[in-house]
């Protein structure tokens, strides 16, 4: 959050496209800061399969291409839940949404921000209920992954 601040400052390098304080700050510091999340997660399980399915994809001579496509479809619901743990690891996250989008009411204030500031302010009842919905959000997006993977393993066979 610090350093995104740091590039989107007036003094910074990226200041002069005046990014400060808006969502598209936010957006960039949350991609900044799941991208590892989501890397590291997701080459693992690219290595996994490779190992598993390498001389297999050899001995079929399939090209670079095609050998990409096979892996990242064979994964593609471990890779789901890569996406997952990044949007889990984005959907709780206040400090990097605060330094770089400010919490400005109706603009940049998020779910998140807007429960530190109602703890901060006291308001106790609104900040749980905030967190409830929050966490109502999380759990049924990871039903529907959950619901559309065991659609498509039904639809498979």
């Amino acid at each position: 959050g610090l350093t995104v601040y740091l590039l989107l400052s007036r003094s910074g390098p990226l200041g002069e496209f005046g990014l400060l304080f808006t969502p598209a700050a936010m957006v960039c510091a949350q991609a900044l800061l799941v991208l590892p999340i989501i890397a590291a997660l997701t080459r693992q399980t690219v290595e996994d399969l490779w190992r598993e399915y390498r001389e297999e994809l050899n001995a079929m001579e399939v090209g670079p291409v095609g050998l990409v496509a096979t892996l990242l479809w064979d994964g593609r619901f471990s890779l789901v839940t890569a996406l997952l743990a990044g949007f889990g690891r984005a959907a709780a996250e206040v400090g990097t949404v605060m330094i770089v989008g400010g919490n400005i009411d109706g603009f940049t204030r998020t779910m998140t921000t807007a429960i530190a500031l109602e703890t901060s302010k006291g308001n106790l009842p609104l900040a749980i209920g905030l967190g409830l919905i929050l966490i109502f959000l999380i759990l049924l997006i990871n039903a529907a992954a959950w619901g559309v993977r065991v659609w498509s393993e039904q639809r498979a066979g």
